[in-house]
């Protein structure tokens, strides 16, 4: 965050004030994360939460991670706390990373879809921090749109897809890591990567020793062990297309995102080279292109490697076809 002068100061103590009371009363407020903005409201409150599967339309089987302002209330709020949730935390909290747990009796079902573990997370963005700590709950978050768009990186983001859903919107700034955060889950033997992130597997190995990757959804309209895991999701309107060697689609017109492979599209806009950054743009961008009429957008094949693998992950769901509902 830049620098606020004690007006702005002034201003950003009372909306974090105003939140806290309305995240207590039941209510909605969006909020930035390093990751992306999220849609809050109090964990322990279940009609609350069913505000928030209302206003995202996402449905019932997707649970949502919690936030935590403290390690102290992450302990609270589960069962079981393993060494290996000491030493990730220690290492990665505050942080883009999300660990899954059995959970604790407080937590209501509707947060978890019904199944017996919890998804927490210490964000690392000072305004949402005083939020919990405002609010005094843990609150949920999940990104704060409708279910399977273009996730939110700037307040704006959020006026535009959540319009009036939501009762207050904290404003700090476009998000810095810019992608959903790497979840994890400790619940299972050996651990288990639920959805990749910006924290690798190489990372997590580091601290931990060998871990598993991808979760198994034999049907996709059940619970779910995490978020993020529904085959289309992240997507803007517009039809994104994963291409190799600058192949663009044959019809119509569109927009070409690359990393070293030019092509010969209607507009070509050149991403970061490495990983960080190239996460930190890429949803304002898919953002900003979504709304210029295009009948496409490509994106180039990301390299293989840990560090491109949630960024990846975010792309071939974007450009995924939708399946049409089953009658």
């Amino acid at each position: 965050m830049t620098s606020l002068s004690s007006l702005e100061q002034e201003a950003l103590t009372e909306d974090i004030r105003r939140g806290g009371e309305l995240i207590r009363s039941g209510r909605l407020v969006a909020f930035p994360t390093e990751t992306v903005y999220g849609l809050g409201a109090n964990a322990l409150d279940p009609e609350a939460v069913r505000r928030v599967y209302e206003a995202k339309g996402r449905p019932s089987t997707s649970p949502m991670i919690v936030h935590v302002a403290s390690m102290e209330m992450a302990r609270k709020l589960v069962a079981s706390w393993p060494p290996a949730a000491e030493k990730l935390t220690a290492r990665y909290w505050p942080g883009p990373l999300t660990l899954v747990l059995p959970k604790a009796a407080c937590i209501p079902d509707v947060v978890t879809s019904g199944t017996e573990t919890v998804a927490l997370r210490m964000p690392d963005h000072p305004l949402t921090l005083a939020l919990i700590r405002e609010a005094g709950v843990p609150v949920v978050g999940p990104s704060a749109n409708r279910f399977t768009k273009l996730s939110p990186t700037t307040a704006q983001h959020v006026r535009d897809g959540l319009g009036d859903r939501v009762d207050l919107i904290l404003d700090g700034g476009p998000t810095r890591v810019g992608i959903e955060s790497t979840i994890l889950s400790l619940a299972v033997s050996p651990p288990r990567l639920l959805r990749p992130g910006m924290i690798t597997q190489t990372a997590i190995e580091a601290l931990i020793g060998p871990i598993e990757v991808g979760a198994h959804l034999e049907n996709e309209n059940a619970p779910h062990p995490s978020p993020g895991l529904h085959r289309k999701h992240y997507s803007p309107a517009t039809q994104v297309v994963i291409v190799n060697d600058g192949s663009l689609p044959s019809q119509g017109r569109g927009v070409y995102l690359y990393r070293e492979q030019t092509a010969a599209a209607a507009k070509s806009v050149q991403m970061p080279v490495d990983a960080p950054s190239y996460a930190a743009v890429l949803y304002g961008t898919l953002h900003r292109e979504d709304t210029a009429g295009w009948d496409w957008i490509a994106v180039e094949r990301l390299p293989a490697g840990p560090q491109w693998a949630g960024i990846a992950d975010r792309l071939k769901r974007a450009a995924a076809k939708a399946v049409p509902p089953k009658r």
